[in-house]
Order: structure tokens, then C-alpha cells, then sequence
């Protein structure tokens, strides 16, 4: 990881903008075991509340990654163990030290009152529906405890969905539910009486599809790249990114470079801001602005040359001035199309209750 003892220099008209806008990273991992270091500058973290303040990142979805294990009683009892004690690790990143103020915010109000207030904001998710095992009950834990969405899948099929990469370690065949299983549905139809997003990175095309037609809620995918550009099982082809259009939901490209650009056109250097800024082109030139947005997948894999991490997110919004974009898609682009679905998860779950 790139030091930031050195950091890169932005144009003013950049930084001018950067900063006045409400920036949002949809999808960061966090260290696990936790370390208690969210407030210091470390190098062991991609992103931490010092680097978020000097990349003027106002807001972050923090996961609770769960691996996928084993489909029976005992992996579900430790993944619902697990997601729990991450889930309640990062409630505690939170209050003021060093300087700098960070809230937890489980509702898009507390995320804008934070910004307006000088306040870093974390936005609680969980990634992997085995965190859940095979327990919907658990669902209403997740979310007392912040969470605003969960990734039905991880690399291996659960109780839930098929995975769009099957576990060989855990001898997974191609497909296990022919995409969401009866649990799988139930589980969405209480994910959006809750407020919770459906995050359909990492599942199988069909799970996919059948999340969007089963969800009262638009679907998102929180980190994911376009399958046009990027043959990869990880990605969406068109038509999943219509499906999206259609639904009203949305993707969130990701920084990781095996998913941006295929091992023979990287040819051994390191996937770039260019790079990444091609996907979102791509789905803004299919679907338009609103149906697309910025994660980073920091902590979980991502990594960029230009933006290895959070100091460095005015990368991405001299890229996008670059291209021509203005002020308002820059935002949109930058959380404001995520904080409209999460809105949208808010209002439809308060009309349900």
C-alpha cells in the first residue's frame, strides 16, 4: 500500500468541488480481527477516519464480511455469532478522538445531519446472507444494529441463493436453488419490511434477476463492475444492468482490478482511475446517471492505481471532471443515487409497519 506520508496534489478547481460535496463509499471492509485503530492513521488499513478527513470521504458503508462455510447448524451458528460481534465493532467506531468526530447513522437524515455537522458517517451493512444462516429472526438484529443492507451472497452458495462463484473448497455445484431458495425470498420480503437493501453483488445471474422481481425495494449492487467490458462471474451483463433500469435500482462500481479489466489487458501494471471510470461510463451511457455509483471495496481487495485509498478519493472526481461530468452527477454518482435507494428503503418500510 502506497504511503501517504507524500500525498498526491489535485488541482484547486478539483479540491473546490471535491469538498463541497457529500461524498459517500458504498462498500469498505473492515479488519477482523478488530484492532480498535479507526481513529489512528495506520498503514495496515486502506481506510480509516484520518485518511477519510484528508480524501474529504464524508460517509462509508463498513461491512461485516462473513466467509462462506459450511450450510448446516454449526457454520450458521458461528457466521450469526460472528456477524453480530462485527456488527457491534462497528457501532463502537464511533465518538470523538484525535480530532476528529464519527457518528454511526442508520437512516439517510443522521447521514446528512452528520455531514452538515463536520461528522465522518458509518452506515452499518452486512455482506453475505450466511451471516444470517438459515434464521430470518436475525434479519431485525442486523438492523437494531444499524445494518442498511445485506449481500445475499459471498463466493459459495447458502441457505439463501446461488453464488455467482460457486466454492470448490466447499464443493459447491453450479447452481444449488436454480437462484433464490423459499428462504432466500422470505428473507427479501423482510429486508424491505425493515429498511434494508437487497445487495445483489456476488450472486448467481438468475439470483440476481429473481431479486429484482421478488424485492418491493429497488435492488443495488453495492460493489460490482460491468461484465460488457470485464468477463468476470463477479460482474453484470446488460441484461441484468436493464433489469436494474426497469426496477429502479442501481450499481455501484468497485476497485477491484480483476473485475475492471481482464489479466491479458493489464498485462501485469495495475488497474487505474481510467480504468474504473470506464465501467461507470458504460452504465451511464445505457441507463443514465441515477443508476449508477462509487464504491471502493478498501479492506476487502480494492486497490487502484490513483486511488489505493480514502486520502486519495479527489482522484475520482478530477476523473469525472474530466469527462465532462457536472457538479450534480458528480454527486449523484458520489452518493446521492445511493442515499435515494436507502431513502426509498426507509419510506417503503415506515408505510409497511
Amino acid at each position: 500500500m502506497t504511503s501517504d506520508t507524500a500525498p498526491a496534489s489535485y488541482p484547486e478547481d478539483v479540491l473546490a468541488l471535491h469538498n463541497s460535496l457529500l461524498t459517500l463509499d458504498s462498500h469498505i471492509d473492515i479488519p477482523w480481527p478488530d484492532r480498535g485503530d479507526a481513529f489512528l492513521d495506520t498503514p495496515n488499513r486502506f481506510v480509516d477516519f484520518p485518511k477519510m478527513q484528508r480524501g474529504h470521504l464524508s460517509a462509508g458503508c463498513f461491512v461485516a464480511y462473513i466467509e462462506q462455510g459450511t450450510v448446516d447448524e454449526e457454520g450458521h451458528k458461528a457466521a450469526q455469532a460472528q456477524t453480530i460481534a462485527m456488527l457491534e465493532t462497528i457501532n463502537r467506531m464511533q465518538g470523538t478522538h484525535n480530532g476528529i468526530t464519527a457518528r454511526v447513522c442508520p437512516t439517510v437524515d443522521e447521514i446528512e445531519a452528520a455531514y452538515r455537522e463536520g461528522a465522518l458517517a458509518v452506515v452499518p451493512g452486512v455482506e453475505n446472507g450466511y451471516g444470517m444462516g438459515d434464521d430470518i429472526g436475525m434479519l431485525a438484529k442486523f438492523r437494531a444494529l444499524g445494518a442498511r443492507y445485506v449481500t445475499l451472497t459471498h463466493n459459495g452458495h447458502n441457505a439463501l441463493a446461488d453464488s455467482g462463484q460457486p466454492s470448490r473448497r466447499l464443493g459447491d455445484p453450479e447452481m444449488r436453488h436454480g437462484g433464490l431458495s423459499a428462504l432466500g425470498r422470505e428473507a427479501i420480503a423482510e429486508m424491505n419490511r425493515l429498511g434494508m437493501l437487497v445487495d445483489v453483488s456476488h450472486t448467481g445471474r438468475e439470483t440476481m434477476l429473481q431479486a429484482v422481481e421478488v424485492s418491493s425495494v429497488p435492488v443495488v449492487a453495492t460493489h460490482a463492475c460491468v461484465k460488457a467490458l470485464c468477463d468476470h462471474p463477479r460482474n453484470l451483463d446488460d441484461v441484468q444492468l436493464d433489469a436494474l433500469k426497469a426496477s429502479g435500482g442501481l450499481i455501484q462500481i468497485t476497485a477491484i482490478g480483476g473485475f475492471l479489466r481482464s489479466r491479458a489487458e493489464l498485462a501485469g501494471r495495475k488497474a487505474t482511475v481510467a480504468d474504473y471510470m470506464d465501467h461507470l461510463d458504460y452504465v451511464v451511457k445505457r441507463l443514465g446517471v441515477e443508476y449508477v455509483g462509487i464504491s471502493s471495496d478498501f479492506d476487502g481487495g480494492g486497490k487502484l492505481d490513483g486511488w489505493a485509498n480514502a486520502a486519495e478519493s479527489p482522484a475520482l472526481t478530477a476523473e469525472l471532471m474530466r469527462r465532462g461530468y457536472d457538479r450534480s452527477e458528480i454527486q449523484a454518482f458520489w452518493g446521492g443515487n445511493f442515499r435515494r435507494l436507502l431513502r426509498q428503503a426507509e419510506e417503503a418500510a415506515a408505510s409497511s409497519s
